[in-house]
């Protein structure tokens, strides 16, 4: 009995002695879950590519010149030419037999919708307007999350619409879809390279819009994973506030790091799945993983604003506590506390 209690010490002695030690590579819980839900994403991504709606052709728009003037003649002329670029992307859908993406372009295509330019390829990009863009003192440029593309685009839309009734007829959205999103669960969504690509995109729409609205008040509105891409974009326009909702961090810690003049407003429902996510970012080699810093909190500076008690999805909702918050600080007001939740 002796001697093989003697034996089995001394090969726990062994196993202890030949591990190697980890403690100074070992990843915090932190970490380890960005690292985890990094490399779940790149798993899920072949299984959900495959229906990604980028897979439906559309030919190449033709060259747009800048919009250098928004009279009511110039932006008819604009409007009546992406019509034609809607209705050929239409053709293209239906000839491929993709009879839903054929039929939601047909309805973009009505004389009553008003886009600024518009590319069918790759998913989508757009940019439609909500209002009398000739007339305007107040423009609310909308900017999705992930998921958002042809296929999705009637909730984006729906959301636009809602916010530019409760603004009033002062004032004008443009629903900016001028980036291919990521998907919800791909590894682009945790880290913020796809808004760093798509901000000179916002940038230069942006300063095309000021130039040719010169004396409007323009905001930019960003949900979600697009508060990245307004976050990159913000530091040379000339915008008067940038609002964050439904935001998972922007890829810096502070607003100081935005460089921007603007104020930046920050806002999240209570009912919001997006408050469980780890607030941090890993730096690798190769990426960042991570959206750095919690938007609403504290330390990272922004002015809070009530958000209600709705999901990820609400924030436009009619009659939501967000959607009138967010109409105020569009119009240059001050957000109300209370009020009535989603």
């Amino acid at each position: 009995m002796a001697s093989r209690q003697r034996t089995s010490r001394l090969r726990t002695s062994s196993l202890r002695t030949s591990r190697p030690r980890t403690r100074s590579v070992r990843a915090s819980p932190l970490r380890r879950t960005l690292l985890a839900a990094f490399v779940a994403a790149s798993v899920a991504l072949p299984v959900s590519g495959a229906v990604r709606p980028s897979a439906v052709p559309a030919p190449a728009p033709a060259a747009l010149a800048p919009l250098e003037d928004a009279t009511p003649l110039a932006l008819a002329e604009r409007y009546a030419a992406q019509r034609d670029e809607i209705r050929a992307a239409e053709r293209s859908a239906a000839g491929h037999g993709d009879r839903r993406r054929a039929k939601a372009l047909r309805a973009m295509a009505a004389p009553a919708r008003s886009f600024l330019f518009f590319d069918g390829r790759d998913g989508g990009r757009s940019a439609e307007v909500f209002g009398d863009l000739s007339r305007t003192g107040r423009i609310a440029v909308l900017v999705p999350g992930s998921d958002t593309n042809l296929d999705s685009y009637g909730r984006f839309r729906a959301g636009a619409e809602a916010l530019a009734r409760e603004l009033g007829s002062r004032s004008a959205v443009v629903a900016w879809l001028g980036y291919g999103t990521p998907g919800t669960v791909s590894p682009a969504v945790v880290t913020p390279s796809r808004g760093q690509e798509a901000a000179p995109e916002l940038r230069s729409f942006v300063r095309e819009l000021s130039q040719a609205r010169p004396t409007a008040r323009v905001s930019l509105v960003c949900h979600s994973y697009g508060s990245v891409v307004c976050a990159r974009a913000a530091r040379t326009l000339e915008v008067t506030d940038v609002v964050l909702y439904g935001s998972p961090g922007v890829g810096y810690d502070h607003t100081a790091d935005l460089r921007t003049p603007a104020t930046v407003w920050a806002g999240r429902s209570t009912g919001d799945w997006v408050a469980h996510l780890p607030h941090t970012q890993l730096e690798l080699p190769f990426t960042a993983i991570g959206l750095g810093a919690d938007p609403i909190s504290p330390e990272f500076g922004a002015r809070r604003f009530e958000a209600g008690g709705g999901g990820h999805s609400d924030y436009l909702k009619p009659g939501s506590v967000p959607l009138r918050n967010i109409a105020r600080i569009v119009s240059g007001q001050a957000p109300s506390e209370g009020g009535r939740h989603a």
